[in-house]
């Protein structure tokens, strides 16, 4: 009375159907939109023919001819120990079991269970509208739709996990995905200003940060604020804070703003700078809990007038040298036609001073007498040949003299 199941190896051995003729399928999973892959297989052929069914047992392929109009469904591989077929852009409807049959005697079946993931969508994170004040707590919500089996969502904060609170898990009628949500709450501080908070989706169907969303903290917190510039050529002025503001105003002490100032948020631009726009500028930051302003004096110099200064005082120089030059040359050119033109009795004069002056003397004096004798004459020529070589000399001397003072005097311009 023993009953033995029609899949069985013993209902094979006890019928004498052969083991190898029995099919062998394989479960598969895949997400929406995928293309799955049926294979069935037996390990001996004996010509019986192998067909595929979906799961309304609707005949898909019977070998190599197609048995349902669905193109979505294409024949893979046939052989005598091999049906293959494909299903792409699977729905979620296209999940259950696929029976692989063989036509012996009595016909032999396998079953391969399809199952379709859902695939979840991008996580939209809620909750966070405007900037918050620091010490305050802030709720943020994030939800993705679509997903099967449910997804996970995991916060961030930087690289930190975060722990949340999951509170919703829904379908929606006649849909068997999952709608989730989950809630974070945090207390932020004034470093938590600028800091991302990430929302995460861990599914099957996905790669690890596949689908995630960032929301950036802005707080508002007190500060002290610094306005800075540089000297020089200017073009802006800034205001530092060490928290973010919501509002920037720029003003300047005695007097409004310049027409060619023009306010950007934390800085001031200058198109042209002159004069007229030295003062004391002002700039107040204000973020609805506190408020803070800097000052900073600025100095324009004006670079004509220092150029002009400069440019005065080396025409003065170069005045000064090129007169001095001018009155050496003169003196030289007035003393040279005087040597020329008073040869004689200079040489003479010149020549006193040395150990002959009663040579000399006696020289002029026969000169103006007309009587000397030949060899007064000789001996005459000789000393004044000799006074002319010493004149000469004294004459270089006071030419080596002049120009060395003219040289130092270049120099010292």
């Amino acid at each position: 009375n023993t009953v033995i199941h029609p899949d069985s190896s013993l209902f094979s051995d006890f019928c004498g159907v052969p083991v190898s003729a029995t099919p062998m399928t394989s479960d598969e999973t895949v997400p929406v939109g995928g293309t799955v892959t049926l294979t069935c297989r037996v390990a001996e052929s004996d010509n019986s023919s192998l067909q595929w069914s979906n799961t309304a047992q609707q005949t898909l392929y019977f070998g190599e001819k197609r048995a349902l109009r669905d193109n979505r469904i294409q024949l893979y591989r046939s052989t005598s120990t091999e049906l293959s077929i494909t299903i792409s852009e699977v729905q979620l409807s296209d999940e259950g079991e696929y029976t692989c049959s063989i036509f012996t005697m009595p016909v032999r079946t396998a079953r391969a269970t399809v199952t379709v993931l859902g695939v979840p969508g991008k996580p939209q994170i809620s909750g966070f509208e405007h900037a918050v004040k620091e010490e305050e707590k802030v709720t943020l919500t994030c939800t993705s739709t679509g997903s099967k089996p449910p997804a996970t969502l995991h916060w961030y904060k930087g690289d930190q996990l975060l722990k949340g609170e999951r509170y919703g898990q829904c379908t929606v009628d006649g849909n068997p995905t999952y709608n989730v949500s989950s809630e974070l709450t945090l207390e932020v501080s004034a470093s938590d200003d600028n800091t991302l908070i990430t929302c995460a989706v861990n599914h099957p169907s996905l790669s690890p940060g596949d689908k995630r969303s960032e929301q950036a903290l802005r707080v508002l917190c007190k500060s002290t604020g610094k306005l800075g510039g540089k000297e020089g050529s200017y073009r802006s002025l800034s205001f530092s804070l060490s928290a973010r503001p919501t509002i920037y105003t720029w003003d300047k002490k005695d007097g409004g703003l310049p027409l060619q100032a023009k306010p950007d948020g934390a800085v001031l631009h200058f198109s042209m700078l002159n004069k007229s726009d030295n003062g004391v500028y002002v700039c107040h930051a204000d973020n609805g809990i506190g408020s803070s302003e800097g000052e900073y004096t600025l100095l324009v110099q004006d670079p004509t007038a220092m150029s002009t200064t400069s440019g005065v005082d080396h025409a003065v120089i170069g005045g000064v040298v090129a007169v001095i030059v001018f009155i050496l040359l003169c003196l030289l050119i007035v003393l040279g036609r005087y040597l020329i033109r008073h040869k004689g009795t200079y040489l003479t004069h010149e020549a006193k001073g040395s150990d002959d002056a009663p040579d000399a003397d006696t020289a002029i004096i026969n000169a103006e007498g007309g009587h000397s004798g030949a060899e007064d004459k000789k001996e005459s020529g000789r000393r004044r040949r000799k006074n002319n070589l010493y004149t000469q000399k004294k004459a270089c001397l006071f030419l080596l003299h002049a120009w060395k003072c003219r040289v130092e005097i270049s120099i010292s311009g």
